[in-house]
């Protein structure tokens, strides 16, 4: 359900309509509720923002 939710394309999630990462709408933590019997549209995201340490994020290259 998250990955479906994002424009963008993050690590194993690829998607060929949203190519690139975008840092400034997606660098948060999603969590997915299951709060009903069907199957994805029961499902309520919500967001945590990521607290930078060490590292700072930065493009991978498969």
């Amino acid at each position: 359900a998250s990955a479906l939710n994002r424009k963008e394309t993050r690590g194993g999630h690829a998607r060929e309509d949203y190519p690139n990462r975008d840092d400034t709408n997606y660098m948060r933590h999603t969590m997915a509720y299951k709060e009903g019997t069907k199957l994805l549209s029961d499902v309520r995201l919500d967001y945590k923002p990521v607290v930078q340490t060490r590292y700072e994020p930065m493009e991978r290259k498969y």
